[in-house]
């Protein structure tokens, strides 16, 4: 039995209808989320500011903007190389940064430095994690 075209554009106008309600929550609650973003974001940058010798500051801004602004992650991870060479956790997620970029070359790079600092730092949980992600991602370039 065929369907007549009123009645297929009957049965889309109730189902659009009834994901109309769910629609808006999923909207509202994305709104919501950005929102709350926005609010870590500038008050993270309040403590980079009023403590820039802090390198977990810098950090947790480079994290917050790492999913919705890799560009601007990849700033605040740069200022961490730059300005706080030592501070270790930074390593991991800036090799994982610049793998998911496409610069291969840099983010081996990164995962060596990391490796080097984890082992003069004798941070046996750090390095073999580290170690761990550079396998995966050498593993994947095979």
């Amino acid at each position: 039995m065929a369907i007549n075209r009123e009645a297929k554009w009957l049965v889309m106008l109730n189902f659009a209808a009834k994901l109309q309600p769910i629609l808006k929550t999923v909207c509202t609650h994305t709104n919501f989320l950005r929102s709350m973003n926005n609010e870590r974001v500038q008050q993270l940058l309040q403590f980079v500011q009023d403590e820039p010798g802090e390198p977990f500051n810098v950090y947790a801004l480079a994290m917050e903007y790492l999913t919705e602004n890799p560009g601007q992650a990849q700033h605040y991870f740069e200022k961490l190389l730059t300005e706080h060479p030592q501070y270790l956790p930074t390593y991991y997620h800036v090799a994982q940064l610049y793998a998911d970029l496409g610069d291969r070359g840099k983010a081996a790079m990164y995962y060596d430095f990391g490796l080097q600092l984890a082992h003069e730092q004798g941070n046996q949980k750090t390095f073999d994690e580290l170690q761990r992600a550079y396998r995966a991602f050498q593993d994947d370039e095979e």
